[in-house]
Order: C-alpha cells, then sequence, then structure tokens
C-alpha cells in the first residue's frame, strides 16, 4: 500500500473534475464522535454532519464546510437534520491503480483505499476517497474541465 503524502491533484495529468450529483440523510451531531466510513475513521465534533449517501455509505463534514456544500431539500430547513442535496460543486478525481492511505484535512484521521478507488480532492490538503462502484454511481465528469 503506497501512502500519499504533500499531494496536489491540480497538477497530476491523470486527475479530472467531477461533479456529485446525490441526495443524502443528515444529522447533525449533538456530541463528540466517531464514524467509522469504508475508508476509515472519521471524526466528528458538535454540529457537524453526519451524512448518510443514498448507496449506504457514512461519513462526515464539518459544519462549516457542509453549509458551503449542500443544499437542505423542502420542507427541510438549514441546519435540521433531513435531507439534503449536494450544490454542484467540481472536485478533482483519480482513479488509482493500487492500493492506498491518505490523510484527510479534518482531524488528520487516515482513510485507505483499494486498487480501483478514486482519490478524491475537494481543496488543497482537503482529500477523500471514494469506492469505485459508490463513484461511479453519483459522480459525473464536469463541464469546467
Amino acid at each position: 500500500m503506497i501512502e500519499l503524502k504533500q499531494v496536489d491533484l491540480s497538477g497530476d495529468p491523470d486527475a479530472r473534475w467531477y461533479v456529485k450529483e446525490e441526495l443524502v440523510q443528515v444529522a447533525f451531531a449533538k456530541v463528540e464522535g466517531e464514524l467509522a466510513s469504508l475508508e476509515g475513521p472519521n471524526r466528528y465534533g458538535i454540529g457537524d454532519a453526519l451524512v448518510t449517501g443514498s448507496t449506504g455509505s457514512r461519513w462526515c463534514v464539518s459544519r462549516e464546510r457542509f453549509d458551503a456544500r449542500y443544499d437542505p431539500v423542502p420542507p427541510c430547513r438549514a441546519g435540521q437534520d433531513g435531507p439534503y442535496r449536494n450544490k454542484p460543486v467540481p472536485v478533482l478525481a483519480k482513479q488509482m491503480k493500487e492500493a492506498f492511505s491518505i490523510a484527510r484535512s479534518a482531524g488528520g484521521d487516515i482513510l485507505s483505499g483499494a486498487s480501483g478507488d478514486w482519490l478524491m480532492q475537494y481543496a488543497p490538503g482537503d482529500f477523500g476517497i471514494t469506492k469505485d462502484s459508490r463513484f461511479r454511481q453519483v459522480y459525473r465528469r464536469s463541464p469546467q474541465a
């Protein structure tokens, strides 16, 4: 397994821009904790979003980042538990050819991916991993690139 450090997909010729299209269910954390995603631990704080995707995958998103990336689906209102849809924010993604690990920015949690999984870069130093089967269900090439 390769351990990725100091990665920047913006200069990687194999990385492309994608947009997620997904309706998710959200509960906002009442206490600090840790959620076990398929890719590894996700620590969260009070008020962070605990997200369940359309494919059943679970992850957490800091409240600040969540508010910038998701909109409530009426009659749900911002800050309430319920359904949300992601905003069409392009992200850089690269399908990896071998097993890998990387620290996500929030909390320094170490995530692990298998050969064929996707390395996601949401912003410089802000990473995630998406299993290939999920990636193919919810991501589309962005017209941006």
